[in-house]
């Protein structure tokens, strides 16, 4: 394969598409940051880190209110809400593990793709093509 492409009529090389006058400028090259990704899934694991203690913070907080309220129809209730938030606290907790996974795998994917891409237009730029 030659990097030439026929479109609309027209022979255009793979260095002709990087701007006018062909060949297009040092530094116009798309460059991947795992920065971003690597943030974000720290960001996600320190929400999962802060939710940790909620559910006996929880717990702890509805010995009180169990202590003070025996005897009324109510506290069946502030049970099953006190279970329901628990199970969200936790659903949370798992989804934030999940995510900071997810996105670390994202940056290390698009690492491997973009040296891919990289290695792969090496003998072009080798043959003087890429210039």
């Amino acid at each position: 394969m030659s990097g030439v492409a026929v479109m609309g009529g027209q022979r255009q090389r793979l260095r002709d598409l990087g701007g006018a006058g062909g060949g297009g400028r040092r530094g116009d090259e798309l460059k991947h940051s795992d920065g971003p990704w690597t943030r974000a899934a720290g960001g996600a694991d320190a929400l999962h880190t802060q939710l940790g203690p909620v559910k006996s913070e929880l717990e702890t907080a509805h010995e009180g209110v169990v202590a003070g309220t025996a005897g009324l129809e109510a506290l069946t209730e502030l049970g099953a809400v006190r279970e329901s938030w628990q199970r969200r606290i936790e659903a949370a907790r798992g989804e934030c593990r999940s995510l900071a996974g997810n996105l670390r795998d994202v940056a290390r994917a698009q690492g491997e793709t973009n040296e891919a891409v990289r290695q792969s237009f090496a003998p072009v730029a080798a043959r003087g093509g890429g210039q």
